[in-house]
């Protein structure tokens, strides 16, 4: 069988629904069980799983500490998966699919400012048709509207821009979890609807969080029936 390599975001061990197909109750108990099947793998099927360091091991330390996991769980992510900092000077990824995510970060964020805005204005506007003696919105004198919300919003904008525009790269685990997929060419493991979208923008195999832990008992079952199980040598 040919060696399998995965790259796991925090989400692969921390997704609800990976508890629930697993039957566990807490998250606690949902990493721990899915760090075991990843040790069995990487055991007897020479399976290795990365995250990459100190992004996303740092977030899953984190993520174990914030829900008083025991000392165990801490344990056994240090121990079964594969630190590694991603190259970020040598992995290549093509100029378009740069100029492409971010031209859809912009269009995300103007999109948020424009039902932040609508919010702000609907919110103001009742609350002028509450004090003053306008019967609708229609009857609120139009400078009074244009001056009192319009100079508020335009606040609120330039604020937006400032603190969403400037430098966004939206998050830096999510893009070394890909950058190490690309130069491994590994599977990523990910519930996160972003980073599939830009796995397959970088023909990086995915692999749903939900679905990662029936995979790995699917080839250890296979593999215990048909005698193939292997050492590792990693």
């Amino acid at each position: 069988m040919l060696r399998q390599r995965f790259v796991l975001d925090t989400t692969a061990l921390t997704d609800l629904q990976v508890r629930e197909k697993l039957g566990k109750d807490t998250i606690c108990d949902g990493m721990r069980e899915v760090l075991d099947l990843i040790a069995s793998s990487r055991l007897n099927l020479d399976i290795s799983c990365y995250v990459p360091f100190p992004s996303v091991y740092k977030e899953l330390h984190e993520f174990a500490k914030n829900n008083t996991c025991d000392s165990d769980v801490i344990a056994k992510i240090d121990t079964w998966l594969v630190k590694k900092a991603p190259d970020r000077y040598n992995v290549q990824i093509p100029s378009k699919v740069f100029h492409e995510y971010v031209s859809h970060m912009r269009e995300r964020i103007n999109k948020g400012m424009v039902i932040a805005e609508e919010t702000i204005w609907d919110a103001s506007t009742e609350c002028l048709l509450i004090n003053t003696k306008a019967e609708t919105k229609k009857d609120i004198s139009f400078d009074l509207e244009k001056r009192v919300i319009g100079g508020h919003i335009g606040k609120f904008r330039n604020k937006y821009r400032s603190a969403l525009r400037y430098g966004i790269l939206d998050s830096a685990p999510d893009i070394d979890v890909l950058i190490l997929a690309k130069e491994l060419d590994a599977a990523v493991v990910a519930s996160d609807f972003g980073i599939q979208k830009w796995a397959e923008e970088l023909g990086v195999r995915f692999v749903p969080a939900h679905t990662f832990p029936m995979i790995l008992q699917e080839y250890l079952k296979h593999a215990e029936s048909s005698g193939s199980l292997l050492s590792s040598d990693e």
